[in-house]
């Protein structure tokens, strides 16, 4: 008996992480010296300094603690190693990575990955930075990116199940910024942590039960 709810307990908490589903989207990465850090604000906010290096991925992940970092590294040197410095603009080096086939939109090939060293105006924006050189950008409206150079053409954000086949849900529901949504990995189609955790507490004290009740005979 206690085998077998201990059983039903574990099948219930693997279907709960087997439907988990996350969103396709375009996350925004700021160097952190040889590595990335996922950005906390969003690239319309961010004002950055002359040399510094961003990045634009674009994967399908279920919130910021799993997104895919750009797969190049912020090396500001080599990206604007042709861009000479000129007075009264700044350098922002930027890699721009739209990810892997397995990530892209049903009909839709990534673009290759690739640097530019986007040279603007003192005060301009990471998303100022990009618009100069990665136009067609495309936004919602919320401000989340949701084409960089025209990829995807189509979505913004859309959640995609979790059962393994890339699919997109009818879930209207999408991070609110480049991917700080730790709602994202609870809202696919199984049953919630903490339903399946009560659930399991439940059974474990039944199995108690008929345990204390076997060892009074």
């Amino acid at each position: 008996m206690l085998v077998t709810l201990l059983a039903v307990s574990a099948a219930l908490l693997g279907s709960g992480s087997a439907q988990a589903a996350g969103y396709r989207y375009w996350s925004f990465w700021e160097s952190s010296g040889t590595d990335w850090a996922y950005a906390t604000q969003g690239p319309s906010i961010v004002r950055p300094d002359d040399g510094t290096v961003q990045g634009f991925r674009f994967a399908v992940s279920e919130d910021s603690s799993d997104a895919d970092r750009p797969r190049h590294a912020p090396d500001f040197g080599a990206i604007c190693a042709d861009t000479p410095a000129k007075g009264g603009t700044k350098r922002v080096a930027l890699v721009i990575d739209p990810g892997t086939p397995e990530d892209a939109p049903d009909g839709e090939r990534p673009p290759a990955l690739r640097t530019a060293c986007a040279q603007v105006a003192p005060d301009a924006s990471s998303a100022e930075a990009l618009a100069s050189v990665a136009k067609p950008l495309r936004y919602d409206s919320s401000a989340m990116i949701c084409a960089i150079s025209g990829y995807p053409k189509t979505g913004c954000g859309e959640q995609v199940s979790g059962d393994g086949d890339g699919g997109t849900t009818d879930s209207s529901e999408k991070p609110s910024a480049p991917a700080d949504d730790d709602e994202g990995g609870s809202s696919g189609g199984g049953p919630s942590a903490g339903l399946v955790v009560g659930i399991a507490a439940v059974l474990l004290l039944g199995a108690a039960a008929v345990f204390q009740a076997r060892r009074r005979r």
